[in-house]
């Protein structure tokens, strides 16, 4: 959970931890995940917190971007945020992400919040 005063279990920090022999390598990714009224009908969006070059995530936003990540196009509700995470290290180790240059690791985007965690992947 992401915020304590959130008694609808909207808003969600997840971490992703850079998969070995790629790019991502020994970086924590940090990530939101926001269910709208229609979840779980239809998908969370998924926003990195944490600057990442990955072709699936807007490069100023952050976002995944639903027409280039299939699991957001192609939701079902039987879906978890946990698969959206292993999705997205999945991603990751694919051939045309695993060696992206990376931003530096001190470049985050501004989080007014301290996150809790979700998951870990």
């Amino acid at each position: 959970m992401d915020d304590a005063d959130d008694i609808y279990m909207q808003s969600w920090t997840g971490t992703i931890l850079g998969p070995h022999n790629t790019a991502f390598e020994g970086k924590i990714f940090q990530l939101k995940l926001f269910c709208g009224k229609e979840y779980p009908e239809s998908p969370p969006s998924v926003r990195f917190q944490t600057r990442i070059n990955m072709a699936c995530v807007n490069p100023e936003t952050g976002v995944v971007e639903p027409s280039l990540f299939p699991m957001l196009t192609n939701w079902r509700r039987e879906y978890t945020m946990e698969d959206i995470l292993v999705k997205l290290k999945k991603e990751m180790m694919t051939s045309h992400n695993r060696k992206l240059a990376q931003p530096p690791e001190e470049e985050a985007r501004a989080d007014p919040k301290r996150p809790a965690k979700c998951c870990v992947m």
